[in-house]
């Protein structure tokens, strides 16, 4: 992979990591995780901290995805991210998308080791990384740790010309996504709904 900000250090999260199928415990053996192609990918690691790089969190704490997602199942495991917070999930061998402004779930027709051979080749297409490359035009940086908060949300019809892109710590804004998928889910037709940027 390119463009290595971050990698996990020791496995120190066990018991989560035994819960993984045997592919996913053979990549994180290799390192814990990683945020690569500066910010675009994040794949989590078994680790109690850093918070944000925690599967089990991202998997089994109190802001896991299956709590706020009606079509993620709790045994979904979510092992990595993009860089505005939709997350990649296995799903028995196959990868899926979850977009976390509107919660639909795609099948992304991959097993992992594809996702990464295709995130690998064609990291701009596969990983949506256009609004990072905008963002790093202009002069920004993701840190490990940061996602990108891009108002207003990509699935709003707006008459501005671009969308306003930021760093922010990533779980804000994952919480941020959270709370607006919750606001828009069962929103009638023509109802609004008050937003903040982060």
């Amino acid at each position: 992979m390119k463009g290595i900000l971050y990698t996990g250090g020791e496995l120190t999260d066990l018991v989560s990591f035994a819960r993984l199928p045997s592919y996913l415990q053979a990549f994180l053996r290799e390192q814990n995780g990683v945020v690569a192609y500066f910010g675009g990918l994040h794949l989590r690691g078994c680790v109690a901290e850093p918070g944000w790089h925690s599967l089990a969190e991202a998997w089994q704490g109190p802001a896991a995805f299956w709590r706020t997602y009606a079509q993620v199942l709790e045994t979904d495991i979510p092992f990595g991210q993009d860089c505005a917070g939709n997350q990649f999930l296995l799903r028995g061998d196959a990868v899926l998308w979850l977009d976390t402004e509107t919660g639909e779930l795609a099948d992304l027709e991959v097993d992992f080791k594809h996702f990464l051979f295709g995130a690998e080749k064609f990291p701009l297409d596969a990983l949506g990384m256009e609004p990072l490359r905008a963002f790093q035009q202009s002069g920004g940086v993701l840190r490990p740790g940061q996602l990108l908060s891009i108002y207003p949300p990509s699935c709003m019809a707006t008459t501005q010309q671009a969308p306003s892109l930021k760093a922010i710590g990533a779980p804000e804004r994952l919480a941020w996504l959270a709370d607006f998928h919750r606001q828009i889910k069962d929103l009638p037709d023509g109802q609004s709904i008050s937003l903040k940027p982060l």
